[in-house]
């Protein structure tokens, strides 16, 4: 799933917040990255992209839009995070995980393994 938006490297991977907690106040460590990946730039614009469409899905329940309309819209929303997810995945395989595997670090691998797990929920 390659995308022509492309750029820089994430600049930290963190692992998915327990309920409750948000990125920025979760207690879970994050790794640093020592190389860099192809689709940080196409990341960022698909979620501003789904955050547009959150905040107008947010503002047709405040306008009392029909029901329908409105789980409608949140399916679309929902696809478009998952396909993020999707691009985060493979850009990750590509590039940590090859690193990883060259470097010995079976943590890196079953820290991807939690991930899917927790993703594919």
């Amino acid at each position: 799933m390659q995308n022509n938006d492309s750029d820089s490297s994430y600049p930290v991977s963190e692992q998915a917040p327990t309920e409750g907690q948000t990125p920025e106040n979760s207690s879970q460590t994050a790794h640093t990255h020592s190389h860099s990946h192809t689709q940080t730039q196409a990341v960022l614009n698909r979620m501003a992209r789904a955050i547009g469409h959150m905040e107008a899905v947010r503002r047709m329940v405040e306008d009392g839009r029909d029901c329908s309309e409105v789980l409608i819209q949140i399916a679309a929303v929902r696809s478009a995070i998952n396909n993020i997810g999707k691009i985060i995945l493979e850009d990750h395989i590509s590039h940590c995980i090859v690193d990883a595997v060259e470097h010995g670090d079976q943590q890196a691998l079953e820290d991807l393994k939690n991930a899917i797990e927790k993703f594919v929920k």
